[in-house]
């Protein structure tokens, strides 16, 4: 018999929901960069930014249990760990896309406001 680990019951709002899948700074940079395709760790590291590796690590592994991500080591030597986006994941773009168009917009205002 094996045992399961009990799921973290999602909030009944479903704002809420979502963030509590992908409300963390460094999670939304990563969906972000591997919108485009796969990536590998230390490629990831260097283009979310000033993230630590325990950080890093950490973000990755929840992704991957909430189901957002695939991780998949190649059994090489030195090991090669790459990371990409579930149809799940995938399925973020159009919220990604309109926290995008949303910034762009208030970067114009600001830009506009400075003036």
């Amino acid at each position: 018999m094996t045992e399961q680990t009990p799921k973290k019951e999602l909030p009944a709002c479903p704002v809420e929901a979502t963030l509590s899948l992908i409300g963390d700074k460094w999670k939304v940079l990563i969906l972000r960069d591997l919108m485009p395709g796969t990536k590998r760790f230390s490629e990831l590291k260097k283009s979310v930014g000033n993230v630590s590796q325990k950080v890093l690590t950490a973000q990755l592994r929840s992704m991957e249990s909430s189901g957002l991500l695939n991780r998949t080591v190649y059994p090489e030597v030195p090991p090669r760990v790459e990371y990409s986006l579930t149809e799940l994941g995938k399925s973020l773009k159009p919220v990604l896309d309109a926290m995008r168009d949303w910034g762009e917009g208030y970067k114009a205002s600001a830009r506009q406001a400075d003036r």
